[in-house]
């Protein structure tokens, strides 16, 4: 009994804070990108800068990679969260004071990679048990409503006030640095450890190799690699869409379509947690490929609401295809190079997609193909991708 009473409780103080700046944070990171995108539009900068401008961030993720999470385990977590806000504020400042976009950008990536490993991380040391599962809820349901809310509320202030709103989210990423001082000073996990930059470079290299030399890990790799690319993808093949296939000029709607595909994933997680085990990951591969089938019925429409309707549908195949794969990687971490470090290598994987993915989106769309063919183009790659992965892997299975 008295065991029961000394265990943290779930919603502590510091808990509270951390949810709390993890919602501003996120909030902040996806209004931001739509603001930034509107005045690309607005100053008429080429469309093949918008693809250019996410791969500014998800360098920073790739290049920060082998060294966040060791820094983020010999420090004090919340201390360390701080510091990805404080950088996040600092990019988003400068770019509303007229600083080059770009470099602002690059300083809310460079955050952003410092801020992730820290935000999980500590979960585990405000709370512990069953109540650690349910911290990790509660760590998703922030994250899924600030995206909903920040990529509808920057595209609304966007068409306001482009300053406006750019103004909201360096005030939202201030606020979050504010919230982070709740957080109480935890010890360091890792306490004595020197920075030995080429040891810590030569440990991620060796976690990097064994998860990719193992059969499992590396079907999960590739998969959760090539949703999370094209993920990122449709987000800026939407918001060059939406004007030549509707006709319609303003901020607001790529934003709401977005969040039509993150309402979709919520329910396929839901679905993927309910029908699928470790034991039976593959039966998440069919809706791989009706992903990419689905981006190519939906590069054909004309219509608003067959449109809200089908990108619902794609984010439930990507929710049903996602999860399972996610949760085969992080066993098979856990049971070889540890779950920390399998997040970190999925991470690297998964930015490297992107910076591929959108380097050749931004290269076609700068070649002048049209945002049509792009679309259908893309799916059906992308389903031929699933498929070829799918066959790879039954392949494997009877050899």
């Amino acid at each position: 009994m008295s065991e029961n009473i000394s265990q943290p409780p779930l919603m502590s103080r510091g808990m509270k804070a951390v949810l709390i700046s993890q919602f501003l944070s996120a909030f902040a990171d996806n209004a931001l990108l739509f603001a930034i995108l509107a005045q690309f539009k607005s100053a008429l900068y080429p469309e093949w800068s918008q693809p250019v401008l996410q791969m500014v961030f998800v360098l920073a993720f790739i290049l920060l990679a082998p060294f966040v999470g060791q820094f983020a385990d010999r420090n004090p977590k919340g201390r360390v969260m701080l510091s990805g806000n404080l950088l996040k504020f600092v990019g988003a400042f400068l770019i509303c004071v007229g600083s080059d976009p770009f470099l602002g950008y690059a300083l809310v990536g460079i955050g952003a990679a410092v801020y992730s490993p820290a935000k999980y991380g500590i979960l585990g040391e405000l709370t512990d048990g069953e109540r650690l599962v349910k911290a990790n809820g509660l760590m998703e349901a922030s994250t899924i409503a600030a995206i909903l809310l920040g990529s509808v509320i920057g595209g609304l202030l966007s068409d306001w006030s482009i300053v406006f709103a750019l103004g909201v989210c360096a005030a939202m990423y201030a606020l979050a640095v504010f919230v982070n001082f709740g957080i109480p000073k935890l010890s360091a996990a890792q306490i004595g450890r020197g920075w030995n930059i080429k040891r810590m470079f030569t440990q991620f290299l060796e976690a990097t190799r064994t998860l990719w030399t193992d059969k499992e890990s590396r079907f999960s790799l590739v998969g959760t690699s090539m949703f999370w690319g094209a993920g990122v993808t449709l987000r800026f093949l939407l918001v060059q869409w939406v004007p030549i296939a509707l006709g319609m000029t303003d901020n607001t709607t790529p934003t709401i379509l977005n969040a039509m595909v993150a309402i979709g994933i919520v329910v396929g997680a839901g679905l993927a947690a309910k029908f699928v085990t470790l034991k039976t990951v593959r039966r998440c591969m069919p809706a791989g490929i009706l992903i990419g089938l689905g981006v190519v019925y939906f590069s054909l429409q004309t219509s608003i609401i067959p449109s809200y309707l089908i990108l619902i549908i794609i984010g439930v195949f990507g929710g049903f295809f996602v999860v399972p794969l996610n949760a085969l990687l992080q066993d098979k971490g856990k049971h070889s190079v540890g779950a920390g470090n399998a997040i970190a290598v999925q991470n690297l994987g998964e930015n490297t997609a992107m910076l591929l993915m959108l380097g050749l989106f931004s290269l076609v769309t700068s070649i002048g193909v049209s945002v049509v063919a792009i679309g259908i183009g893309f799916g059906a790659i992308f389903a031929l991708a699933i498929g070829g992965l799918w066959l790879w892997d039954c392949t494997r299975k009877k050899s």
